[in-house]
């Protein structure tokens, strides 16, 4: 136990040193890579699919929006918050909630809606259709989890684990949006 609990440490202090480091990539790394496994997971456990019909091409497109756009705008995203409105406390945790789900999670929802549809291949009427068919229920979901999330992640997380703490209850959500773009496909 001992030995397992040292290696743990051993790969948190890597990771600390490789974000103090390169934090843009490895937010986009661990996003792109929760991304993807969002993807599989909705793709084995929601859609049943056995291991030889899962698409490897969906996965890898729905992952790239996490590795290209996801986890660097979410990176700088927080640092606009902590600069503009502040690093602790109750309020500034508050006034970070309000302007993350009424200013940035609408816009980044659109342009995930977007992304996913564009990598599919849709034309851009299908895209819109899709985007007027999902969008009020991706976000209205979206309130029934973030805010919470967020709270807690502005007022006890610092700054550099925030992304990391944000993509890790995120793997549940991208499973769900994964299934959510991808239902007309099934």
């Amino acid at each position: 136990m001992q030995v397992a609990m040292s290696k743990a440490r051993g790969v948190f202090k890597f990771y600390q040193q490789a974000l103090v480091r390169r934090p843009y990539l490895v937010q986009a790394v661990q996003t792109g890579a929760l991304m993807g496994a969002g993807d599989l997971i909705s793709q084995t456990l929601i859609e049943n699919k056995s291991s030889k019909s899962i698409d490897y091409r969906r996965t890898l497109q729905f992952s790239s929006i996490g590795f290209f756009v996801g986890g660097p705008a979410l990176r700088m995203w927080y640092g606009v918050l902590n600069r503009y409105i502040g690093s602790s406390g109750k309020s500034v945790a508050l006034k970070k909630v309000c302007v993350d789900q009424f200013v940035f999670a609408p816009m980044f929802l659109f342009f995930l809606l977007s992304a996913v549809g564009t990598l599919q291949g849709k034309s851009w009427d299908h895209v819109e259709k899709d985007i007027k068919a999902n969008y009020l229920d991706v976000l209205k979901t979206n309130y029934f989890i973030w805010p919470w999330v967020q709270l807690v992640n502005f007022y006890y997380v610092p700054l550099q684990y925030q992304v990391l703490i944000v993509q890790t209850v995120a793997l549940f959500w991208n499973t769900y949006l994964s299934w959510k773009t991808n239902k007309d496909k099934l």
